[in-house]
C-alpha cells in the first residue's frame, strides 16, 4: 500500500509549535562558522601556538588537534632507541587491536565487565603457578596493579600489617617496624619505607659485590623485621640476588622472617632460561613476590602483579568489600578505577606465545646480551654484569681505569645519545666508591642487527672522544647538558622539589636510574 501525504495549509504549519513564552527563551549558544581549509598546515592553527596553560575559548577541528598533538610528540626520542628502559616497546597489532578495544572498559567494575574480571584471573593463575605457587593444601591469591611500583607497596603493607598483629597478639610495642634490603634496590622500595613509615636497613653493595649478601642480611633481622626484599636481577647490574640462601638461613636459624621477592625484571626471566634456579614459592620463607607484566612479561605499560602463597599472609583488614558497583566485590588496590586494556595484553601475551614463545623469546635475549658482553670486552671494556642467563638479559659494563684517559662513562653515554641512542651513565649503589657505569637493557626488539649498529656506535664515539684534548670533552658534555638532555631544561619539576644536579637522588646519596 502507498501511503499518500497531504500538504498541509499555512494556518496548519504552526498548529502545535511552542508556546510564546516558551519562544522568548534566548540563550546565548556559539553558532561560529566552521573554517575549512585545503591543508592541516594552512589553517590558521598551524600559524598559533598551541594551548599551554588555560583551556581555550573555542574548540579546534578534530583532523588539526590530531595532527598538532602528533607534530608535538614527534619531538620525543625513539623508543627502540631507548636502552635505558626495561619497559616492552613492541606488540603485535592484534594486541595493541585489543588493547584498544577495551580502553572504555574500568577494569574496577566487576559486575559491569565480568569477563575482563575472570581473565585478570587467569593471568593470576598461570603467574601464580609460574612461581610454583602451592595448590593443592593453600589457596594461593594474587591481583594485577598498575606497575610493580604498586605491587611492591601492596606487599610492604601486607607485611607491616601481619608483622603488627603478630606483636599486638604478643603484647609487645608495634612502634620502628623495619625491613632489610639492598642498598641497589629500585626507588619505590624507598618510596614504600618511606610512605608507610617502615625503617631501612640497608645490606650495602661493594666495589666487588653488587648484590645483597645473605649472611649480613639475615643477621640484621630483629623482632621488627617485617620481611627481607630479595631482588630478582637488580636495576643497577641485573645480577639476581641469592634467594634461597636467605631462605636457608633463616630456616636454619628459626626466622619466621618473611621474604618478599622483588621479580619486577627477572619474573618473566629465570623460569625460562633457568628453570632450575630456586627463588619462587619452592622456597617456605618466600610469601610474596612481584612482577612487572610490562618488563619482560612484554605488555606496553604500565601493569604489575602481586601475588602471596596463602591469604595468611593477605590480612583481611587491609581488604576492603563493597557494593556499590552493583555487587560485592573485594578490593585491594592503592587505586580504584583503572583500564582493562594492559590485563587483556597481558592475557593475549600468555596464550599466544605460551611457555615455548617466552622460552624462545628469553633465550633470544640471553643470547644477544651475550654477543654484546663479547664485544664489549673485546673493545676493553669491563663487564659487571652476569652472562649465560645467571642475571637479566642486560650489559653492564664500565671503563678501565686509564689515568691518560680524558674522557669518562658519562662522555660517551652524550656521544651515543648524539647517535640517537640513549644509554644511560649512572654511578653504582652507596660504598662502592662512586663507580661509574653503563647499561644496555636488551628488550625484545633489540635484534642482533640493532646490536651490531650500536657496537659500530660505542667503537666510533670511543674513537672520537680518544682524539678529543679535556676542554673540548668539557665543552662538548656541557652543551648536551643543556641543549640535548632535557632534564637539564624540564619545566615540568616544581622548583621546591627539583634537584640541582638533574638527578634523582635518594636520601642515602645514590642516583637512581629510571625505569
Amino acid at each position: 500500500m502507498v501511503h499518500l501525504a497531504s500538504v498541509p495549509q499555512d494556518h496548519e504549519i504552526n498548529a502545535g509549535t511552542l508556546p510564546e513564552a516558551v519562544k522568548k527563551i534566548s540563550m546565548q549558544l556559539s553558532n561560529d562558522e566552521d573554517q575549512f581549509t585545503t591543508s592541516i598546515y594552512g589553517s590558521r592553527f598551524a600559524g598559533e601556538d598551541l594551548p599551554r596553560h588555560e583551556i581555550p575559548e573555542n574548540e579546534m577541528p578534530r583532523d588539526i588537534a590530531y595532527r598538532m598533538i602528533k607534530d608535538e610528540l614527534s619531538l620525543d626520542g625513539n623508543p627502540m632507541l631507548n636502552l635505558a628502559s626495561f619497559v616492552t616497546t613492541y606488540m603485535e597489532e592484534e594486541a595493541e587491536k585489543l588493547m584498544t578495544e577495551s580502553f572504555s572498559k574500568n577494569f574496577i567494575d566487576y559486575e559491569e565487565y565480568p569477563q575482563s574480571a575472570d581473565i585478570q584471573n587467569r593471568c593470576v593463575s598461570m603467574i601464580a603457578r609460574m612461581f610454583n605457587a602451592p595448590t593443592s593444601d593453600e589457596n594461593c591469591i594474587g591481583t594485577s596493579c598498575v606497575g610493580s611500583s604498586e605491587a611492591i607497596m601492596l606487599g610492604v603493607l601486607a607485611m607491616k600489617r601481619r608483622w603488627k598483629n603478630k606483636m599486638k597478639a604478643l603484647g609487645k610495642s608495634t612502634e620502628n617496624p623495619n625491613i632489610i634490603m639492598s642498598s641497589a634496590v629500585q626507588v619505590c622500595w624507598e618510596k614504600a619505607a618511606r610512605y608507610f613509615e617502615v625503617e631501612e636497613k640497608l645490606v650495602y653493595c661493594t666495589k666487588d659485590r653488587f648484590v645483597i649478601d645473605p649472611e649480613e642480611t639475615v643477621n640484621l633481622v630483629d623482632e621488627n623485621t617485617i620481611g627481607i626484599c630479595v631482588i630478582l636481577g637488580t636495576t643497577y647490574t641485573g645480577e639476581y640476588e641469592d634467594v634461597k640462601s636467605v631462605n636457608d638461613l633463616l630456616v636454619k636459624k628459626g626466622l619466621d622472617t618473611p621474604i618478599h621477592v622483588d621479580a619486577a625484571s627477572g619474573g618473566f626471566v629465570a623460569p625460562f632460561v633457568i628453570p632450575d634456579l630456586e627463588w619462587d614459592f619452592r622456597l617456605e620463607r618466600v610469601v610474596s613476590i612481584n612482577v612487572s607484566g610490562h618488563k619482560y612479561g612484554l605488555v606496553y605499560p604500565g601493569v604489575g602483579w602481586v601475588v602471596w602463597r596463602s591469604a595468611e599472609y593477605l590480612p583481611k583488614e587491609l581488604v576492603f568489600n563493597i557494593n556499590y558497583l552493583g555487587a560485592e566485590q573485594s578490593s585491594f588496590t592503592l587505586n580504584f578505577s583503572k583500564g582493562a586494556s594492559q590485563v587483556i595484553g597481558q592475557y593475549y601475551q600468555l596464550i599466544r606465545l605460551g611457555k615455548k614463545g617466552y622460552r624462545a623469546i628469553m633465550s633470544n635475549l640471553t643470547r644477544t646480551a651475550d654477543y654484546l658482553s663479547s664485544a664489549l670486552e673485546a673493545l676493553d671494556y669491563t663487564i659487571m654484569s652476569k652472562k649465560s642467563g645467571e642475571g637479566l638479559p642486560l650489559v653492564a659494563f664500565r671503563l678501565k681505569e686509564d689515568a691518560d684517559r680524558n674522557w669518562d662513562e658519562f662522555a660517551l653515554a652524550h656521544k651515543l645519545r648524539a647517535r640517537g641512542w640513549v644509554v644511560p651513565a649512572y654511578t653504582m649503589a652507596p660504598h662502592t666508591e662512586n663507580m661509574k657505569m653503563l647499561r644496555v637493557v636488551v628488550r625484545e626488539d633489540f635484534t642482533k642487527n640493532r646490536c651490531d649498529a650500536l657496537i659500530c656506535d660505542i667503537k666510533l664515539c670511543s674513537g672520537l672522544l680518544d682524539s678529543m684534548d679535556k676542554d673540548s670533552i668539557k665543552k662538548h658534555d656541557e652543551f648536551v647538558r643543556r641543549h640535548t638532555m632535557r632534564s637539564s631544561v624540564s619545566k615540568h619539576n616544581h622548583p621546591e622539589y627539583k634537584n640541582e644536579e638533574h638527578s634523582l637522588q635518594g636520601k642515602h646519596g645514590k642516583t637512581h636510574s629510571i625505569c
